[in-house]
């Protein structure tokens, strides 16, 4: 394991470093990817493909870090908290715009991101009241009892490009608040705006062990799921990942929470407010363009609604600005990767071939003055159901399928013939209608005349079905839960 430098300009270094043992440390491995600005194809740097070996030393560092973290009062390690908390701040502005170079979104929505990511630090600072015990004297004669909340050891998490800010920030703040050790592997797509986030970390005095970071691909994955000293997993990724993932962390022991992936209806009833819905459709759908577990994708109008609601987007897609992130006119950037256009393009072709009508065609998009960029156009496909890969599957990009329902029970019936259970929404103007809705919609994260049904810090995120393997989610009292082991005390003296 060799030091590099001692320096935030690590983040320039090719390939980056990893961080271990609370120093920056080049790969064991000599492979490496390029890190893609998505609009321009421009190298922003490499990230190193790990070793399993280096995997051992992260875990190591965290193992041997754990007892003096432990030990360390929870008022005091959340200092090191409020301190990281203010330098976010204090950077979130640079932050955004490194976020929008490396992912492609606006800066608007990094800048949405990043302090998103804030209000988690925030919520984790709150760990000397979260993690109060109950206690009930003379449960018995002469005997107490209550309950405790420990550490448990090395938690984990293994995070996705579409938020590389936010979603390490649902774990490791938590899992550190609580006494906990932590290994992060960030996406190897776009790790670069993560690394400043640990120099903050270390900025802010988080001891050396506390926190470490292993660059890679599923080797790294695989290593950190199967190490016996790792005791926990947080993962978020597509529902096929997320099952294995469950499945073998479970097998070893270890607890598992796997958020997996979606595909979203937003129900539209005539009495809707149709401006307001329309706009919180595309901001759903077409916002960082579609790379986003909340994104809506199925649109259902309901009776008369629906040719209404299908003539607004039809209207608001065909004016969605598309273009690179960092301009200020910007509204939707380009996907993450070529692969992955060619990947959405593939179902907008698979959807017309069974059967969708195409009312707006975002294959081979093109963007004045960025020729290589990973363009696709906002799209619209009519007549779009379960029965098609289109209407079923997740796509992750900026695609909305738009089917009719004779009635709200309809809608509802053609939601759960979808596998997926990670969000939803319904646009009425009925009260009765949306208490009936939530009452037996059966989905993990609903939205009433929201469009981005996303939780607070201090509330659980996570979906239910084939969209989440495991039982307590991320962030709210769930993550202080999920890091935590609950002792139970009997006292006699």
């Amino acid at each position: 394991m060799t030091t590099v430098t001692d320096k935030a300009s690590t983040l320039t270094s090719t390939p980056i470093p990893n961080f271990i043992g609370g120093e920056w440390v080049a790969a064991s491995g000599n492979d490496a990817l390029d890190v893609m600005d998505p609009g321009t194809h421009e190298v922003l740097g490499q990230v190193p493909l790990s070793t399993v070996a280096d995997v051992d030393a992260a875990v190591a560092a965290a193992r041997e870090a754990f007892p003096a973290w432990r030990a360390t009062p929870a008022a005091e390690r959340v200092r090191v908290l409020f301190r990281l908390q203010a330098l976010l701040k204090e950077h979130q502005d640079e932050l955004a715009r490194m976020l929008s170079r490396e992912h492609g979104k606006n800066f608007k929505e990094c800048h949405g991101e990043v302090q998103r990511g804030i209000e988690n630090v925030e919520h984790a600072c709150g760990i000397p009241s979260l993690m109060m015990g109950d206690t009930l004297e003379d449960v018995a004669r002469g005997i107490d009892c209550e309950t405790i909340r420990q550490p448990i050891g090395v938690f984990a998490g293994i995070t996705p490009y579409n938020f590389p800010v936010m979603i390490p920030l649902w774990f490791w703040p938590y899992a550190v608040a609580t006494g906990n050790t932590f290994v992060l592997k960030p996406s190897e797509q776009d790790p670069l705006t993560h690394q400043k986030i640990v120099e903050l970390a270390r900025e802010a005095g988080l001891p050396e062990g506390v926190l470490n970071v292993v660059h890679g691909d599923k080797t790294v994955s695989s290593a950190l799921i199967e190490h016996p000293d790792v005791v926990g997993i947080s993962f978020v990724g597509s529902s096929e990942i997320a099952r294995i993932i469950y499945r073998d962390g479970a097998a070893r022991g270890k607890r598992v929470q796997a958020l997996g992936g979606a595909k979203n209806h937003m129900i539209v009833l005539p009495d809707a407010d149709l401006e307001l819905t329309a706009d919180a459709i595309i901001n759903s759908v077409y916002g960082s363009a579609g790379q986003r577990c909340l994104a809506g994708s199925q649109i259902v109008g309901v009776g008369e609604a629906y040719d209404q609601i299908r003539d607004r987007i039809v209207e608001g897609a065909s004016t969605v600005r598309v273009g690179y992130g960092l301009d200020p006119d910007t509204f939707m950037g380009p996907v993450i990767s070529a692969p992955h256009r060619e990947r959405v393009e593939g179902y907008i072709e698979a959807g017309e071939k069974e059967g969708a009508r195409v009312l707006i065609d975002g294959r081979g998009f093109k963007v004045d003055g960025y020729p290589k960029g990973n363009w696709v156009g906002p799209t619209v496909l009519e007549g779009v159901g379960p029965e098609q890969s289109v209407g079923r599957e997740e796509i992750f990009g900026p695609v909305a399928g738009l089917t009719r329902a004779e009635t709200v029970e309809d809608a509802i019936e053609l939601m759960h013939r979808v596998e997926y259970g990670n969000a939803t929404s319904i646009f009425t103007t009925s009260g009765r209608a949306a208490r009936e809705f939530r009452y037996h919609a059966g989905i993990s994260m609903i939205g009433i005349n929201i469009g981005v049904a996303a939780p607070m810090a201090f509330f659980p995120f996570g979906g239910s079905r084939a969209s989440f393997y495991g039982d307590l989610r991320a962030q709210g009292k769930d993550a202080i839960a999920f890091y935590t082991d609950q002792r139970v005390v009997m006292s006699r003296w």
